[in-house]
């Protein structure tokens, strides 16, 4: 059987395996392994049936990812981009575009749950962006703040006084 390379959790494993076998306790290894006790008595199951070599071939958990890492960070730098470069209306990247942007560039669709997950472990985060008029008059609205508003607000009632 060929031997897969040592990732760290199969490193973990075997650490935890080596140290069962010595006569070390489920406790003990699973402080010294940095896991739950319940997942060295499964560890230990796995050893007492079928060696060492049923730890190492613990499969991983979850799907394989369909990017690698290299697309990741190719995403990534293309986010880093204008939405306009990338063929996109407005200055704004939402979910949807992003999900569009990834099936251009490589051919895989996600839903937006996993878009949300993806753009997360890319470093990015939600924002709204401001709903401020580009031609907006800052003095124009002190001047409305100070003058005009005073007269709209509610005056306390004589009774309040």
């Amino acid at each position: 059987m060929a031997k897969r390379p040592l990732d760290d959790a199969m490193k973990r494993r075997l650490q935890a395996g080596r140290m069962l076998l010595s006569g070390q306790g489920p406790a003990e290894v699973a402080r010294a392994v940095g896991v739950a006790r319940q997942t060295v008595y499964t560890w230990k199951a796995l050893l007492d049936e079928g060696g060492i070599e049923a730890l190492r071939a613990v499969p991983g958990r979850g799907r394989q990812a369909k990017l690698s890492e290299e697309e990741f960070a190719g995403l990534r730098r293309a986010l880093l981009q204008s939405p306009i470069e990338h063929g996109f209306g407005t200055e704004l990247w939402t979910l949807k575009r992003v999900g569009v942007l990834i099936q251009r560039m490589y051919g895989v669709k996600y839903g937006q749950t996993q878009l949300w997950r993806i753009l997360g472990g890319l470093g990015f985060s939600p924002q709204k962006p401001d709903k401020r008029a580009i031609e907006r008059d800052e003095e124009a609205v002190r001047r409305w703040k100070r003058n005009t508003w005073p007269a709209f607000k509610k005056k306390p009632s004589a009774k309040a006084a």
